[in-house]
Order: C-alpha cells, then sequence, then structure tokens
C-alpha cells in the first residue's frame, strides 16, 4: 500500500536509519485483543473517508516532520511544510516548503508540473486523468511520498484499509485545541495511527505511520489545519505559467524536492 513505502525506499537508497520510538506508555493492549479489529476504530474511519470523498473542494495546510539518525548517533529532525488547494476531480496544487526543498505541484487534469522555486526550474509531462492518477505519477517518478496521499485519493477507506491486520478505537483526545477521535491501526510492516476530528466533520487531524521492523522504527507524522471545505479558488490556480528565465529539465535535481539531502550535506 501507499503509507510510507515510497519514504522508505528513498531512505534506504540514502543509506540513512531513521529514528523515533514509539511509546504507548499505559495503553497496553491484551494479547487476545490485538488481531481484532475494532468496529469504532472501523466506524470512524469510514465516516472520515466518506466525509473526504464527497467533498468536491478543499485547503489544508500541513506540518510534517520525521526524524533521521546520523552516522555519528546524533538525532535530527527534518521538518517541512506544505499548502495543498484541490478540487474534484483533476485539480491540484502543492507547496512544500523545508530546509532545502522549495518546490510547487500543479495539476489541471491535462499536464502534470513540479516547479523547482529555488532553482527556477521545472518538469512537466502530459497526464490525462483524475487526482489519483497525478498523485501516483508524482510517487513513481520522482520515488518521494505525496504529502498525506492516503488521506487524497477518491476513496480514502479503500487506501488506508488494505492490509489492516487490527485495529484499536483509543477514545477522544485534542491535536492543535480541537478534539479528535483516536485510531490505531496494526500492519504487518507498518503501525500507524490517525487522529480524527469529533463532529460533523470527520476531517483528518494529525497521521503518524511507524515502520516496525527497521531499527529505531523510523516514524513519520502530519499535522493538517486550517480546513477550508469551501474555499475561494481562482480560475488559473491549477495551471502552471513558467516564471521568467525558468528552465524546463527532464528530471529536477533531487534537493528541490526532498529534504533528506541535508543529511548527506551535515555528514562529517
Amino acid at each position: 500500500m501507499m503509507k510510507i513505502t515510497h519514504l522508505l525506499q528513498r531512505i534506504g537508497a540514502r543509506a540513512l536509519v531513521l529514528g523515533l520510538a514509539l511509546s504507548m506508555g499505559a495503553i497496553a493492549l491484551p494479547a487476545a485483543q490485538a488481531q481484532a479489529l475494532d468496529p469504532d476504530a472501523t466506524d470512524v474511519l469510514q465516516a472520515m473517508s466518506d466525509y473526504l470523498a464527497r467533498t468536491q473542494a478543499f485547503s489544508v495546510n500541513a506540518d510534517i516532520d520525521f526524524e533521521v539518525m546520523a552516522r555519528t548517533g546524533q538525532k535530527l529532525q527534518l521538518s517541512s511544510y506544505a499548502t495543498l488547494v484541490m478540487q474534484r476531480p483533476s485539480g491540484l496544487y502543492l507547496q512544500r516548503r523545508g530546509p532545502l526543498a522549495e518546490a510547487e505541484i500543479f495539476f489541471d487534469g491535462s499536464q502534470l508540473t513540479v516547479f523547482g522555486q529555488r532553482i527556477n526550474a521545472y518538469a512537466q509531462q502530459s497526464l490525462p486523468g483524475t487526482l489519483d492518477n497525478a498523485i501516483r505519477v508524482f510517487e513513481l517518478e520522482t520515488g518521494l511520498p505525496f504529502p498525506g496521499a492516503d488521506l487524497l485519493f477518491s476513496d480514502p477507506y479503500a487506501v488506508l484499509s488494505e492490509g489492516v491486520e487490527s485495529s484499536r478505537y483509543l477514545g477522544t483526545a485534542y491535536v492543535d485545541g480541537v478534539e479528535v477521535h483516536h485510531l490505531a491501526f496494526r500492519e504487518d510492516e507498518v503501525d500507524w495511527q490517525l487522529w480524527v476530528q469529533t463532529g460533523e466533520q470527520p476531517l483528518p487531524m494529525k497521521y503518524v505511520i511507524t515502520t516496525k521492523w527497521l531499527t529505531g522504527a523510523p516514524q513519520y507524522e502530519i499535522r493538517l489545519r486550517d480546513w477550508n471545505t469551501n474555499p475561494q479558488i481562482g480560475r488559473n490556480r491549477f495551471t502552471f505559467t513558467a516564471p521568467a528565465g525558468a528552465t524546463r529539465m527532464d528530471v529536477l535535481p533531487a534537493s528541490t524536492l526532498d529534504d533528506t539531502n541535508l543529511m548527506e550535506e551535515t555528514q562529517p
């Protein structure tokens, strides 16, 4: 499934070891319950997925964090920011900023463009189709995860529930002052958690994926905020217009899109 696969492939290719051990503290689950699907967790996941699927347009901001462990043993956290505007079935704009990466992605139903702002260069390809097509092609072509991709597909429930072996509803909590349902899921290779806003708008507020079988249990976290399910979208929001002097390239340098290059620059 999508989840963190491409992220780990990228990190593996760069011989990085991620680390952030997840501690459940007092939330210890009996072994007999560990392999069951909790209907309350399923209901919340389904409600969130249905709500996202029928929302025709939205905008949202995201803060993305994951930790890396340098060869020296020092643990560092790489943090980035993204803002997203979507209009189903085929309008997408994403801006991402990080320590190195600063890029924009445009999709208008016929063309996918990735623009590297710091180098004033872009890569572009013809791509008729839907948002699902655009997200998959971006990940396949770059080897990088599209921020929050699992939540953006036309059928989030099908993507998220694939491979789930057990789940738990852990009650309510708060994310950025918003009351949320806390869900926990287990798969063969990853554990993941989801925090979904309570009430009539079951929006995802936080999403954490942990890979279980790598040293240090690498973790990827995205916090979603400033949701707007009735955004005012300009008619050219999803169309790319090359700035003056911009260079068209077949492939953009990795540092334009991916902050893990920062590790290579800081290694002794």
